[in-house]
């Protein structure tokens, strides 16, 4: 395997996606939502009137659901006020599989670029036509759109960090944030989630004219995390250390399978096939 190939592969897409006014703006504005402007609504808004968060956590629905809360997050809880227990409860976690959609999406968006958005600019049969094998050509796909995808995510978990603190300081009168379970989300799960809606999202772009029908096929990839969320709000399951090392582990496992499927169907005779 010729890692040159791989990565002249994967520095043409990062100079393509950077040419895409979609895939910029998803960048920018789906973390500008999710790790600026709603967690300073969550904790300003409560913070700024705490009648107002007192009668809201004092709704039936919502004390039912934080009576029924496992022992790692009454712990943590345990002891606050009710707006630093909100604060918590849905930063702290609630909050979590935001930060399993926005990798999704990232990688979605650069990955629906590798074959459809070749197939729009007509430079799809040069491509095939170079000297990198099926399989550098496929993984240079993959890692060109796994390596922005996992770095935006960092970044945008560093930028949340620092909103979250920094917003909640006068209210927490502490740093707080992260905790235990956000590590295995990040460092595990999210790159996991990633490297799923690549090879996924490869494949559909392999196959469709256009970048919008690669792009609009993979979305489906977001009930996955939304499953996730639902489950928290239901009580069903919880983003704790171990269900976060395990939910990575599962989804391991089903990216080496499905690489390998891939990496052994995927032929430049199907690539020109599907684009004809």
């Amino acid at each position: 395997m010729n890692w040159k190939n791989i990565l002249t592969i994967a520095k043409k897409d990062w100079i393509e996606v950077r040419r895409n006014k979609m895939v910029v703006s998803v960048m920018f504005i789906v973390p500008l939502i999710f790790i600026i402007l709603i967690p300073l609504m969550i904790i300003l808004i409560p913070a700024s009137s705490p009648e107002a968060a007192q009668q809201m956590f004092q709704d039936p629905d919502l004390a039912g659901f934080m009576s029924g809360l496992p022992d790692f997050i009454s712990e943590i809880i345990e002891g606050m006020d009710v707006t630093q227990a909100g604060i918590v409860l849905f930063l702290g976690y609630m909050f979590a599989p935001f930060f399993l959609i926005m990798p999704l999406m990232f990688a979605s968006v650069i990955a629906a670029e590798a074959f459809a958005g070749e197939r729009e600019r007509k430079t799809i049969e040069p491509l095939l036509y170079t000297s990198a094998t099926d399989t550098e050509l496929f993984l240079g796909k993959v890692l060109a759109a796994f390596v922005p995808a996992f770095l935006i995510t960092l970044l945008a978990f560093v930028v949340y960090i620092l909103v979250v603190n920094g917003a909640s300081y006068s209210v927490m009168g502490r740093i707080w944030f992260p905790l235990p379970s956000w590590y295995p989300l990040i460092f595990w799960v999210s790159p996991a989630i990633s490297v799923l809606a690549i090879a996924i999202t490869v494949m559909i772009s392999a196959r469709v004219q256009t970048f919008m029908e690669a792009y609009q096929s993979s979305a489906a990839l977001v009930v996955l995390v939304l499953g996730l969320l639902v489950g928290q709000m239901a009580g069903v399951v919880y983003l704790s250390v171990g269900v976060g090392m395990a939910l990575g582990a599962v989804l391991w496992v089903i990216d080496a399978v499905l690489i390998r499927i891939i990496v052994r169907t995927f032929t430049r005779p199907r690539l020109l096939s599907w684009a004809d």
